[in-house]
């Protein structure tokens, strides 16, 4: 809902308070007014305009530029046929009174501080008009009509000024996000192959050498277009539609993103020699979009194992991998016992363009509402807490 909803309620409000309130004054000072006829069907006439022209005065697309100058039209009107009806001018209020500043504060809501001020001028010449000289309570009522939709309009002006920022930064959160959801795509598969491509053809030598550093070129130009936030990023609608099938076509994650699997099914398949599993006896809950998200970090996590915590025989260490369902949140630590890693090597990681942790395990996470923290100390291996809340929604995690 728009900030300003609340003003133009208030504003429907004021206007059958001052409706009501002009009708008292007229009947309780009907006798004292010199014509009081003309008064009675003014009245009358505002009576079915401001009823009529509720719906009017609910948004600013309805409170239309003809509306408004209609309305201050018939406020002016009132205020001068005052000098008419009340010929003795023994009564005080002008009769429409007090409703003659709803048209003004409608100009401030519709069109800001200077349309507020248009407004006010034209209802404080008027007063003047009908008193016939600047009188100091006529003066007084007229300073505050102005003030208020002077101040109204300007607070309406900012509050747009936001909805205008908030917006706009939701648009860039929005695709800052789709971006690093299809940057983790990128690096869990084509980075993947492309460094595999590049290892292995180097390893082989001849024709494949030359093939394998092809493939090192492109991987170094597609990670720099990832980590330089070049990759356009999909529709919200295309990632939603394709996550809703994915999850509708595995059996593990059941038939829609809300539903809940257990996360020891998608974790099992990475049990191996090289890899151990300790995990509850129980199911491990999880929302199936969460789970899946939760086993991709996991992945990543042993990708890095695999690549970079070899042991002195050239062989990935060993990787253990611990699974433990708390009461509030799930928590999945991935340690090993390869040479750990030297200070400062994430961030010389990320600045290559190299952004396995930063994407593939934080980002996921940070994307859950859940944390990701890294510990590795040189020469006693690393270690890798994932924690994850159980509710939907719990906040933005801590990379």
């Amino acid at each position: 809902m728009s900030v300003e909803q609340p003003l133009w309620r208030a504003l429907t409000g004021y206007r059958l308070l001052g409706l009501g309130y002009a009708i008292t004054v007229y009947v309780w000072a009907f006798d004292r007014y010199a014509h009081p006829v003309p008064g009675v069907v003014y009245l009358a006439l505002l009576t079915v305009w401001t009823l009529v022209t509720l719906p009017r005065v609910s948004s600013a697309r309805r409170c239309t530029n003809g509306f408004l100058a209609l309305d201050i039209t018939l406020a002016v009107a009132g205020i001068l046929l005052s000098v008419y009806v009340d010929a003795h001018g023994s009564i005080g209020p002008t009769i429409p009174s007090i409703w003659v500043a709803g048209p003004v504060l409608a100009f401030a809501i519709k069109g800001g501080w200077r349309w507020g001020a248009v407004g006010a001028a034209l209802v404080g010449v008027a007063n003047v008009v009908e008193q016939g000289a600047i009188t100091r309570p006529t003066l007084h009522n007229v300073l505050l009509v102005c003030v208020a939709s002077i101040g109204i309009g300007y607070v309406v002006e900012v509050a747009r000024a936001s909805e205008r920022t908030l917006a706009h930064a939701l648009q860039i959160e929005a695709a800052t996000r789709e971006r690093e959801r299809l940057a983790r795509d990128i690096h869990d598969s084509v980075l993947q192959v492309l460094a595999m491509v590049q290892r292995r053809g180097t390893a082989m030598g001849g024709e494949a050498a030359e093939l394998g550093r092809m493939a090192g070129e492109q991987e170094v130009a597609l990670r720099t277009l990832v980590s330089s936030g070049l990759i356009p990023a999909q529709s919200v609608s295309q990632k939603e539609a394709a996550l809703t099938g994915s999850l509708a076509a595995g059996g593990a994650e059941g038939p829609a993103g809300t539903a809940d699997c257990d996360l020891r099914t998608l974790l099992s398949p990475h049990a191996g020699a090289r890899v151990t599993i300790v995990e509850p006896g129980a199911p491990v809950m999880l929302a199936a979009s969460g789970a899946r998200e939760l086993a991709a970090a996991v992945s990543a996590a042993l990708d890095n194992v695999r690549q970079h915590a070899t042991g002195p025989d050239g062989e990935p260490a060993q990787a253990w991998i611990l699974l433990e369902d708390e009461p509030d949140a799930v928590l999945v630590t991935v340690r090993d016992d390869g040479p750990g890693l030297p200070a400062g090597r994430l961030a010389d990681a990320e600045a290559e363009g190299r952004m396995g942790v930063a994407l593939s395990i934080r980002g996921r996470l940070r994307d859950l509402g859940g944390s990701a923290e890294l510990l590795s100390v040189p020469g006693q291996g690393t270690e890798v807490e994932l924690r994850v809340p159980k509710q939907a929604g719990g906040g933005r995690g801590k990379a």
